[in-house]
């Protein structure tokens, strides 16, 4: 594959002085006493994007992730290692980057545009379709310091995404502006992915991620936690958020791992869902949901079963082990484990039910194994529905009774 994008061992450290000096009066009496202090933004990062790869990024607040994106679009130079970037680039790193606050949205978009080589004539065939998709309309003759946060994103967005790049990096842009905004954003994502282009997106949206990328990273502390696929990407993710598995100074870019287990060693070998009506996995409001796991592990270890129940659109549901409901993990473990968990009354009305499965240790700081959205069950009530959750409520009427008074 031709790659578009490579980050070599790039790191990247930032200096403050411990006590700024707000004048020269002030840097000539500190002279010699101020200390200087460093923070590693980003350490040894290497990564390559192939081109019309679409590149997810996450990372919790701090972890680098605008910063190598300012490294890749050039605002910023590494202070180690090298960036290579094949193609013509856009890139909206940020609200409002590139804006000039006294300027109008008209006169940002010519500055923008001349600023990555396009010349008046071009900018002028495509200044509509830029307002077009901006949806500005009037506000587009307004100085820019007056928009609003969606404003500013929805005007640098259109100026990226129009100018005709070849590799386009966002930072978090879909994070801002209503629903119908960020529903035309992705429809524009597609169109690019369509056209085989390259795009490196930065979010904290796992379902942005798993709907949208071809493959992500998680960076954490500057460091990469994780590449490769996407599900296991967004485990990564949420582990680094929970402060899960953190990173081994000894071993850069790894989980912290119990040195004494093969982490191949324990692993789900299969799950099913039992059918509670002939012939069909389909369940009815009300009805007893079980589902299946056997497992391997090395004879006499402890392990913490975890069960994750979501809707067809994502939102999480349930998040249970088996210690929640009996007070204990599995174990001591033999070659091959078997578990089920018992939902006796299913309080969730119609729809398609994701399944996901996890082996954890039993502290919660270590996953083994994780089946995401492995299994599904619909559940089909042959009645309208009219709420999410089946709640049983009691009913009593008074009509006719009369009511002492006084």
């Amino acid at each position: 594959m031709t790659t578009a994008i490579e980050v070599e061992g790039v790191s990247k450290r930032f200096r403050s002085h411990s006590e700024p000096a707000r004048t020269l009066k002030d840097r000539l009496l500190t002279l010699g006493r101020s200390t200087v202090d460093t923070f590693d933004a980003l350490t040894d990062v290497s990564f390559s994007v192939g081109v019309g790869e679409t590149f997810g990024i996450l990372g919790h607040n701090g972890s680098g992730k605008s910063t190598l994106l300012k490294c890749i679009a050039g605002t910023l130079t590494p202070t180690d290692g090298a960036v290579r970037v094949r193609g013509r680039l856009s890139a909206l790193l940020e609200l409002g980057a590139g804006f000039h606050p006294d300027l109008t949205g008209r006169e940002n978009v010519y500055l923008n545009g001349s600023i990555l080589g396009f010349s008046r004539a071009r900018i002028d065939e495509i200044f509509d379709d830029i307002v077009a998709f901006s949806g500005l309309g009037t506000f587009i003759e307004s100085q820019v310091k007056y928009y609003s946060s969606g404003m500013y994103a929805r005007l640098g967005f259109a100026v990226a995404v129009n100018l005709d790049p070849d590799v386009l990096l966002i930072d978090e842009v879909l994070a801002v502006g209503d629903e119908a905004f960020q529903a035309k954003c992705v429809d524009r994502i597609t169109q690019f992915q369509r056209d085989g282009r390259t795009m490196c997106l930065v979010t904290h949206s796992p379902d942005m991620v798993r709907s949208l990328c071809d493959r992500a990273m998680v960076l954490d502390g500057g460091r990469i936690r994780y590449i490769g696929d996407v599900n296991e990407a967004v485990t990564a993710y949420r582990h680094a958020l929970a402060g899960i598995g953190a990173t081994d100074d000894a071993n850069p870019g790894q989980p912290v791992i119990d040195a004494r287990l093969d982490r191949n060693a324990i692993a789900i070998v299969d799950s099913w869902v039992e059918q509670r009506h002939p012939g069909t996995t389909t369940h009815r409001p009300g009805d007893k949901v079980v589902i299946h796991a056997r497992f391997r592990a090395p004879i006499g270890h402890t392990v913490r079963v975890r069960l994750m129940l979501a809707g067809q659109d994502g939102a999480p549901l349930v998040n249970v082990t088996g210690s929640d409901i009996t007070g204990n993990d599995v174990g001591p473990t033999q070659e091959m484990n078997a578990v089920r968990f018992v939902i006796e009354d299913f309080p969730f009305t119609d729809g398609q039910y994701l399944v996901s499965l996890a082996l954890d240790s039993p502290d919660g700081s270590v996953t083994y194994d994780r089946q995401d959205d492995h299994l599904s069950f619909d559940v089909h009530s042959n009645a309208p529905v009219l709420s999410r959750v089946v709640m049983r409520f009691g009913f009593e009427s008074t009509l006719g009774a009369s009511t002492p008074v006084g």
